[in-house]
């Protein structure tokens, strides 16, 4: 009884991990494709699969689906659910010449919309353009933004 009053049982606590990497991989890549060639190209210097989705350190995403190939360039990105969420130094650029940076941005692959809620800036050739809140619809070439303030040369006519 003693041993019992002077040595009381150890209480372990357990430890439970709910959400553990499935793999992980430096100088990761990873390509789709489907029958009419390379859809979407993704690579990182590290990246964590998980189950629902992948956690990509230095993550270069490139969509080639639609009209114009996309290419977007941040420190870091996850890739859940169609949906390509990069943070930190994010660099958007379509074949087309448009660019677009900022510290943040959503692209679904889907809709090929990308939007920040951050400040931006987005330039093609001269022009430019500055603003906060920042939604580029890629299919329909359409841009909203918010507080704009816009660069734009106007090319000369030959009359």
């Amino acid at each position: 009884m003693l041993i019992y009053i002077f040595f009381q049982p150890l209480k372990i606590k357990e430890q439970e991990f709910k959400d553990v990497p499935l793999l992980v991989m430096d100088n990761f890549t990873m390509y789709e494709l489907q029958s009419s060639g390379l859809q979407t190209n993704m690579s990182g210097s590290n990246a964590l699969r998980y189950s629902d989705r992948y956690i990509i350190k230095n993550i270069n995403f490139t969509d080639n689906s639609k009209e114009f190939i996309s290419n977007m360039q941040a420190n870091s990105g996850v890739y859940k659910d169609e949906i390509v969420d990069l943070r930190g130094e994010v660099m958007y650029t379509r074949e087309d010449g448009l660019t677009f940076e900022s510290d943040t941005l959503e692209y679904n692959t889907k809709s090929a919309i990308a939007q920040t809620n951050d400040d931006y800036i987005a330039y093609k050739g001269n022009n430019s353009m500055r603003g906060v809140s920042f939604i580029y619809d890629s299919l329909n070439n359409t841009m909203k933004s918010k507080k704009v303030v816009v660069k734009y040369q106007l090319k000369e006519s030959k009359i």
